[in-house]
């Protein structure tokens, strides 16, 4: 592949769990993954917590803002090669048709942005999802998916989604 591997997370709000995704995708990708996140009904802002927890483990948050999965649906968005959805509601809803027809699967992280509780309550719910969804996102990276067909990488994605 003469290009990055371009991967999307998708969830509802796109304002905490895909946005983490995305930012932890892109930091171990280095390059060699282009991340994207997006949602099917977006808040329009990131959740202040999720950019804080970014910021506190060292990723740049500049760039995130939450938006539509349209963006990403059209002739001239980024080919996708891998779409995984990040909450359960994202995955059972219908999605667009993606250009392309990539690869998708479902890695259902609790949402952090959801837990009732004390500040530092939510704030470790926030570090637990960006941990899991690093450990997921590096054994991804550890498959080097632009190497195996489609079906393989279909298969060993979904995988990852069910470890913890």
């Amino acid at each position: 592949m003469d290009r990055p591997y371009n991967l999307l997370f998708l969830c509802t709000g796109n304002s905490a769990r895909s946005i983490l995704a995305e930012a932890m995708a892109n930091h171990l990708g280095k390059g060699r993954f282009h991340a994207y996140s997006a949602g099917s009904h977006p808040r329009g802002r990131v959740h202040p917590v999720a950019l804080q927890i970014l910021q506190d483990a060292g990723l740049p948050t500049a760039t995130l803002r939450s938006k539509p999965w349209d963006e990403f649906a059209t002739a001239d968005a980024p080919p996708m090669d891998l779409i995984i959805t990040v909450c359960d509601k994202a995955a059972g809803e219908a999605c667009p048709v993606w250009p392309g027809h990539p690869v998708t699967a479902h890695w259902g992280v609790e949402d952090p942005a959801a837990v009732a509780g004390s500040p530092e309550q939510v704030r470790q719910a926030f570090a637990h999802a960006l941990h899991l969804l690093q450990h997921r996102i590096t054994l991804l990276l550890a498959l080097k998916p632009e190497a195996l067909d489609r079906l393989a990488l279909e298969t060993r994605v979904r995988e990852i989604g069910a470890s913890s």
